[in-house]
């Protein structure tokens, strides 16, 4: 389908009217299609958890990931747009549950930010048709590729005062930057869910890791841990240093 025709479908007024009169059982928001692979799944909820963990303090955002975006009567009729791999729209509540993305239930709101993870079956579509949707349709301002199977494919793209699609230039690690999270989108290799891989991860502003929340956890399990033993070191050594001056620490006790 060419970005054209896709074009064509956006919403009139009578498809708005059309699409909100419909019941919820309407839209299917499950089409049991699988992941590519277990590392593309990973990867998707890699993006997904650590987003959530690293804008904890935020309330006002979502992020998902293979869902549908509901955005066309067309959609309705022939149900043929399968949703980004990860996506997140800011300034909305986060709090209502959702199955999928509807556009008209948003109050017109699409994906802000949009990463699709390539494999060998999407990759024509996620660099062409898609993209094209994404840019002309859409208007997400910042979308990037990766596939999980190349570290070195990364690459993104940001949408400019006349509403194209500009590359984004990496940084000196290989990192871009996505302006609307304020986090950079690099490479970091490692092992998650028992997977050891090349991972697309966000970066803080400094280029510090934006942790999973077990990674979180686990950072600060041990740092409590090491204070604990910082702690003990110096008491030890207060000890040893009473002991020199002929007093019994544990009589002080």
């Amino acid at each position: 389908m060419s970005v054209e025709s896709v074009a064509d479908q956006i919403l009139t007024e009578e498809d708005l009217f059309f699409a909100e009169n419909q019941p919820p059982i309407d839209l299917i928001f499950d089409d049991g299609a699988e992941m590519e692979s277990n590392r593309h799944r990973i990867g998707m909820n890699v993006l997904i958890r650590s987003l959530e963990q690293g804008l904890a303090h935020r309330s006002d955002f979502f992020a998902g990931g293979n869902m549908f975006i509901y955005f066309s009567a067309e959609q309705l009729r022939n149900r043929d747009f399968r949703g980004p791999d990860f996506f997140a729209v800011m300034d909305v509540d986060s709090t209502p549950t959702r199955q999928g993305w509807v556009v008209w239930q948003e109050n017109g709101r699409y994906p802000d930010v949009i990463v699709e993870l390539l494999s060998p079956s999407t990759a024509s579509a996620d660099k062409g048709v898609k993209k094209d949707i994404y840019e002309r349709i859409f208007r997400t301002p910042d979308y990037f590729i990766f596939d999980p199977f190349d570290p070195n494919s990364l690459q993104g793209w940001r949408l400019n005062p006349g509403l194209r699609y500009e590359p984004l230039v990496a940084n000196e690690r290989g990192w871009l930057w996505c302006e609307t999270l304020g986090f950079w989108l690099g490479t970091w290799e490692g092992t998650v869910d028992r997977e050891t891989a090349t991972w697309v991860r966000f970066f803080d502003e400094f280029g510090n890791l934006v942790l999973l929340p077990e990674e979180a956890a686990q950072q600060q399990a041990e740092a409590a841990q090491q204070q604990a033993e910082q702690e003990r070191q110096r008491a030890d050594r207060l000890a040893a240093r009473l002991r020199e001056l002929g007093e019994d620490p544990n009589a002080l006790n």
